[in-house]
């Protein structure tokens, strides 16, 4: 790196600060810029996309042609989620709210399932791959909607209860019947994940979705509109 070089950062320069400056050393998982990408777009990269990206490839092990499902694809992790399975060639159906249909069509999904009309874990349709960023489900309703040797990864969880049930279960179930059911790696992001989504970003397979933007003095607001959990992608802070 150099002077003057336009940067950004697969973790964000300080874990839950806002700044104008910031320090970094320069192997701290900080590549250049994309080229064509705004600075507030590459700002809503970190650590989402990693969070998608890991998911998806490292735990699921995405192929071309899958049958792939998001759920909770209105978010920020699926947003970025969608994208990147779309990148990989495979057939996208994302769960959200009647209020996001239009937004995870207008990203890429080829199918929408508006959640509150309709049960995707009871509709006999099933998957190669679940991406689960709700963690609202029990380990049948997930076994559901897997292929015989499908996988689900599951990035998070709405109550402690629900983290249990999936840590006590899944492994017993998974090797009962074939199926997997993971729960996304806590790992740092390294630089190849950042330089294969910076690719991503280049070529516009991946565009970030910025929900509001936010001045640095209204950091108080932005944070209050997040922690309101109708945020839809992502909430940039603009300097």
């Amino acid at each position: 790196f150099k002077l003057g070089d336009e940067v950004f950062a697969g973790l964000g320069f300080s874990l839950g600060g806002f700044a104008e400056y910031a320090c970094t050393a320069e192997d701290g998982f900080v590549a250049l810029k994309p080229a064509g990408t705004t600075f507030e777009e590459a700002a809503a990269v970190p650590a989402a996309a990693v969070t998608a990206l890991k998911g998806l490839r490292d735990k699921g092990k995405i192929q071309p042609g899958q049958k792939v499902l998001i759920n909770g694809a209105a978010g920020g992790v699926g947003t970025f989620s969608v994208q990147i399975a779309k990148s990989f060639d495979t057939e996208v159906t994302g769960v959200c709210s009647s209020r996001n249909l239009e937004l995870v069509r207008s990203i890429g999904a080829d199918k929408v399932v508006d959640y509150t009309k309709e049960d995707f874990t009871r509709s006999g349709q099933t998957y190669d791959l679940v991406l689960d960023n709700v963690g609202n489900l029990s380990v049948s309703d997930l076994m559901r909607t897997l292929n015989p040797t499908g996988t689900c990864v599951i990035v998070g969880f709405t109550s402690i209860g629900h983290m249990l049930m999936q840590s006590i279960l899944a492994s017993r179930v998974s090797k009962a019947t074939g199926r997997k059911i993971l729960s996304a790696s806590s790992e740092k992001p390294n630089t190849e994940n950042i330089q294969f989504l910076k690719g991503l970003l280049e070529s516009r397979k991946v565009v970030p979705t910025i929900d509001r933007r936010y001045s640095l003095e209204q950091l108080a607001e932005a944070i209050g509109y997040v922690e309101t959990g109708h945020a839809r992608a992502k909430v940039v802070i603009t300097m």
